[in-house]
């Protein structure tokens, strides 16, 4: 009986790519049988302006597993990223993306790299909510939820325990975003403590980067929020010797979506030269999850005594290593003829462990939300700044105190250490004058006030609790 699976061949080289995995596939005899849909720029064309159809996010849904070749995103308009609103549409909040190296038959500085990098999937700065403020400030929103951190964090513990991983390693910016960044890594110490047997540290995401990227070797699961993992899984592909040979897994609680890392590069597409790896790495990712660990193992080996034949692609052809640069086709026939083989140096192929969500689904926190101050932002020319705040010193504003006023992270009200220059965008924090929180017809006076002034305006309100 074949599984029921959806595909999606993609842009750029992505029907190459998916049709030298298809053919493996097929060769390996995977139990599978496939239903085609369409997502981004076809999508678009047939008139989802989204880049989702309906009929396609319901096959998604039927089947439940998802293979998908790399979609094409417009850069500064058009529609949005789909890749993105998939995976917050299906739920898929855990990114898992492997990165290990294959020396001495692909060139890396890190033969003995084998890692795995873990990201959150939904939330961050790939919300997308962006906002011009004034002529010269844009702003994007870093969203980070309790929920989220705490399902990424279990997920990536629970990968390693299950793995028989020895350590997990947290990156985040909380020294800075005490906040946001404070709240992953705050959540990170409390959970490694259910995990006693898996080392858990903490870095700083600047020099933890640049620690793995001069020992990766030393580092073994990483968990990240969504920007910091997209960026660092890029960055341990290339290391272990080509972007295109990473896989990404990604997994909610319903759905598995299964892709290549990299994206539809459309300055080779059609020229039969793009390594389809990455791709079929992530289809032996599928195959375990749907039970079908023999047949994965079955083509990995071919694939590790491929590489080991010297049948290269060109973007890991060396002539040191390699036998012969081959193109997409060719790859995957290399592939299929060593069907049965195991290589001889590299570590065989051993996919027994799943990547299904284990741990319950987190609590919300009940926390009582008190109101500590409400910041307003002006748009204020730089040229007349402190008129305007000399201005707002002396309006009479019941139940309101202006406690101060910071122009990109500067204090000029009530102490002043410099004036920012070239700044029209101002914070201004006023606090309540009593214990108990304001009336929100207090909250609309203060902004119907605000909005009264002759120069300036306020362009964002911002509710601040305790």
């Amino acid at each position: 009986m074949r599984i029921p699976v959806t595909i999606v061949r993609g842009d750029g080289v992505g029907p190459e790519i998916m049709g030298a995995v298809l053919a493996i596939l097929e060769a390996a005899k995977a139990p599978l049988a496939y239903q085609e849909v369409y997502l981004g720029q076809a999508a678009v064309q047939q008139g989802h302006p989204t880049g989702i159809s309906a009929e396609a996010l319901k096959a998604i849904t039927q089947t439940g597993v998802l293979l998908k070749g790399p979609l094409m995103t417009p850069q500064g308009g058009g529609f949005s990223s789909v890749n993105v609103a998939l995976r917050k549409l299906l739920d898929l909040y855990a990114n898992v993306r492997p990165a290990r190296a294959y020396g001495p038959y692909v060139a890396t500085l890190h033969p003995r790299m084998d890692l795995v990098v873990i990201r959150e999937n939904e939330e961050d700065l790939y919300v997308g909510q962006e906002y011009r403020q004034t002529p010269d400030v844009l702003q994007a929103a870093k969203i980070t939820s309790h929920r989220a951190c705490e399902r990424i964090i279990r997920y990536a513990f629970d990968y390693a325990r299950l793995h028989k991983r020895k350590k997990v390693t947290c990156l985040s910016k909380d020294n800075i975003l005490k906040k946001t960044d404070g709240c992953f890594h705050a959540i990170f110490k409390t959970l490694s403590l259910a995990y006693p047997e898996i080392e858990a540290e903490h870095l700083i995401v600047d020099i933890g980067m640049a620690r793995i990227v001069h020992k990766p070797e030393h580092f073994d699961v990483i968990v990240l929020s969504n920007l910091y993992g997209d960026i660092l899984s890029d960055i341990t592909a290339q290391l272990s010797g080509s972007v295109a040979l990473g896989p990404s897994v990604n997994i909610g609680p319903e759905v598995a979506l299964f892709e290549a890392i990299h994206g539809c590069a459309p300055d080779i597409a059609t020229r039969d030269c793009a390594n389809p790896s990455g791709l079929l790495l992530a289809a032996l990712s599928m195959l375990g999850y749907l039970g079908q660990e023999a047949v994965a193992e079955r083509i990995e080996n071919a694939w590790l005594a491929t590489l080991e034949a010297g049948q290269h692609t060109p973007d890991i052809y060396t002539p040191e290593r390699s036998q012969h640069k081959v193109g997409t086709h060719a790859f995957a026939q290399a592939v299929i003829q060593r069907l049965g083989q195991k290589p001889h140096t590299l570590k065989p192929a051993s996919r027994q462990a799943s990547l299904k969500p284990l741990s319950r689904e987190p609590e919300i926190p009940q926390k009582s939300l008190n109101l500590k101050a409400l910041d307003v932002f002006m748009h204020w020319e730089s040229s007349q700044a402190r008129q305007h705040l000399e201005t707002l010193k002396t309006l009479q504003l019941p139940h309101w105190t202006l406690a101060c006023v910071q122009g990109r992270g500067l204090e000029v009200f009530p102490s002043t250490l410099v004036w920012p220059q070239f700044c029209d965008y101002w914070l201004c924090r006023f606090v309540p004058q009593e214990a108990t929180a304001p009336p929100q017809a207090a909250i609309a006076r203060l902004l119907t006030a605000l909005a009264a002034l002759r120069e300036g305006k306020f362009v964002q309100v911002q509710v601040v609790y305790a």
